[in-house]
């Protein structure tokens, strides 16, 4: 089966460097997911397929797509019950440049959110007599 990721490619005198879509995807993933206000991503039925079949992705809910020397990336996610969307996007689209800035060197040329609802965290209370 042939490779049919992307990479982008940086020339100099002492070689090259290739960083996959899937690094990139990566490196978004982790960012948006340590946000505060980020209740989880998510992604379309054919991820949850694979997810199924046991191909997990760390990127889920990322799409990469590079234009050049700049990359676009479009994260879809769930937001936590409580927290302004709009800030949280915003917080998001920060993070998200900043770690692919610091960790690739590559500037982004778009970072669009998708908000596709609302998560509500389940807080498991225990009685204070039932903990041994």
């Amino acid at each position: 089966m042939a490779d049919s990721r992307e990479y982008w490619t940086s020339e100099s005198d002492q070689g090259s460097v290739r960083i996959s879509e899937d690094v990139i995807a990566s490196i978004a993933a982790i960012a948006a997911s340590e946000t505060e206000g980020v209740g989880n991503l998510y992604s379309g039925i054919g991820t949850n397929v694979a997810e199924f079949l046991g191909k997990k992705s760390l990127a889920k809910g990322v799409k990469v797509v590079f234009h050049g020397d700049l990359v676009e990336v479009e994260v879809s996610l769930l937001a936590r019950y409580g927290y302004n969307i709009c800030e949280v996007s915003k917080n998001v689209q920060s993070a998200v440049r900043s770690s692919i800035q610091s960790m690739t060197g590559m500037r982004t040329s778009a970072i669009n959110i998708n908000v596709g609802g609302v998560s509500f965290e389940t807080a498991l209370t225990v009685p204070a007599d039932t903990v041994q």
